[in-house]
């Protein structure tokens, strides 16, 4: 499995983004597919995830209401849009995906593909 995520950048509070990823070499039906980050000093925190088998989503308390999840399964790709972006999104933005498993509470442990990661930096 590889991802490769895209759209990390520099913008100002109540700015917005969009981040990409794009996924290849999957080998099993059913995932979870998602986006955790990391702020310098912060332990990984799940975001958002989107199960391919139902399309159910889940958001964490610090993203509702303004980050939105989506995938284009024909291409392949997870995207998050992030509008009215705060200085305490700032982090690395890391794409990953765990092999059966639904959408809900992400847990890191749960993960076994990752991405490389994108930085987003809100500047207040």
């Amino acid at each position: 499995v590889q991802l490769v995520e895209s759209g990390g950048g520099l913008v100002q509070a109540g700015g917005s983004l969009r981040l990409s990823c794009a996924a290849t070499g999957f080998t099993f039906d059913d995932y979870a597919i998602g986006w955790f980050r990391q702020a310098p000093g912060k332990e990984r925190e799940g975001v958002s995830c989107i199960s391919s088998s139902d399309g159910s989503i889940f958001y964490a308390d610090s993203v509702k209401g303004r980050f939105t999840i989506s995938s284009d399964n024909a291409k392949n790709t997870v995207y998050l849009q992030m509008n009215s972006l705060k200085p305490e999104d700032t982090a690395v933005y890391y794409c990953a995906v765990a092999a059966w498993v639904m959408a809900g509470p992400m847990r890191r442990y749960e993960y076994d593909y990752w991405g490389q990661g994108t930085q987003v930096t809100v500047s207040s």
